[in-house]
């Protein structure tokens, strides 16, 4: 399995491979992005049947990565070559196209195009038109293809497909490392703030007139070097798991007017600690969490105003709603994730049965 070590997916792999090592499947972890910080070593070295191996090659959606790109692929299929794996489970797009030892599952967690028109309402320039192109190949040498939602994967499809084999399993997390405690009057957003389809700008724009303080967690600095300025909030850095899990527990409310957000983490680890939603009115969002979210248009600053006055002003209207985003939480459960993906690992590798190893 491969992973980045920025982002979402660096939790999502560790969560989908924990569940599969409670099946007795053994995972190898290929990583990207830059070497594992001491918390996320402690978290790994915690899951049994967890090998990981780091590097510091570039991602792919990074500038000029290709020389980066194709060093990887090499260790890639070295790796594979060691592990002699059952399933090859890749968490990014490029590598799809190497001729693997075993199956190949592409997951579409986002994508470059499908950001840029979210957040720009145009396509990139023709410099990423490499970038279109691997994506491609990559999709195209795949022998699955899964997104967390079928909004994502309508977007993969339109700018990489036709897509042969394809599957939705939506992320998840356990429900055991997030519960609510004595809410706080305080509005929350957690996250890589620093990338324009989160959307947090405007939060911090109305927070001078919000009755509440607004409380950033996350990294403000962009891939680049440059830092994200957000004037008017608490702003709290980059935080561990356990410490995010403590400021989602306490949290009334949790505001994301997200341009782009094919699933949301963030969103499901608050709502499973029973945090009311406010959510930017998107496709994907829409698909996740359906009548359990308040929506707002991503540009509608006075609507997104309004409506956290409104939550703010009505203590049990707000109490309602949290409840409501704890229920459709308990739907996004690491189990069912889990179970989501060993059925597709079976799918591909009938009719031989799944049998101790994923890369």
């Amino acid at each position: 399995m491969t992973a980045d070590t920025i982002g979402g997916i660096w939790h999502y792999a560790l969560e989908l491979a924990r569940g599969l090592s409670e099946h007795g499947v053994e995972v190898t972890l290929a990583t990207f992005g830059g070497r594992l910080n001491p918390s996320q070593q402690r978290a790994a070295q915690q899951i049994t049947g967890l090998t990981v191996h780091e590097s510091d090659y570039r991602l792919e959606w990074m500038r000029e990565p290709w020389d980066d790109i194709a060093h990887a692929g090499d260790w890639l299929l070295k790796l594979a070559a060691d592990t002699r794996p059952d399933i090859v489970h890749l968490n990014n797009y490029s590598h799809g196209a190497l001729r693997w030892p075993a199956p190949a599952v592409v997951v579409a967690h986002s994508c470059v195009y499908s950001w840029f028109r979210a957040v720009h309402g145009a396509l990139p320039d023709p410099s990423w038109q490499r970038y279109r192109s691997a994506v491609g190949a990559g999709i195209a040498g795949a022998d699955l293809v899964v997104a967390p939602t079928a909004a994502m994967l309508a977007m993969v499809a339109e700018f990489y497909g036709p897509l042969r084999d394809t599957m939705v399993i939506a992320n998840g997390r356990r429900s055991v490392e997030f519960h609510p405690r004595t809410k706080r009057p305080r509005i929350l957003a957690a996250g890589r703030l620093w990338d324009e389809g989160k959307n947090v700008l405007p939060l911090a724009r109305i927070a001078p007139q919000l009755a509440w303080p607004v409380r950033l967690i996350g990294d403000d600095r962009r891939p680049d070097g440059r830092r994200m300025n957000f004037p008017n909030v608490e702003w709290r850095g980059p935080s561990d798991g356990g410490r995010l899990a403590r400021e989602y527990a306490t949290a009334s409310i949790y505001a994301l007017p997200a341009r782009y957000e094919p699933f949301g983490l963030s969103i499901l680890e608050a709502a499973l600690a029973g945090c009311a939603l406010v959510l930017g009115d998107i496709a994907s969002l829409r698909e996740v969490w359906g009548k359990a979210a308040l929506y707002v248009k991503p540009d509608d600053e006075r609507a997104l105003l309004n409506t956290l006055n409104n939550l703010i002003q009505n203590p049990i209207e707000r109490q309602s709603w949290g409840v409501r985003a704890r229920r459709r939480a308990r739907r996004y459960s690491a189990a069912r994730m889990t179970a989501g993906y060993l059925g597709a690992y079976s799918r591909l590798l009938e009719p031989h049965a799944l049998h101790g190893a994923a890369g």
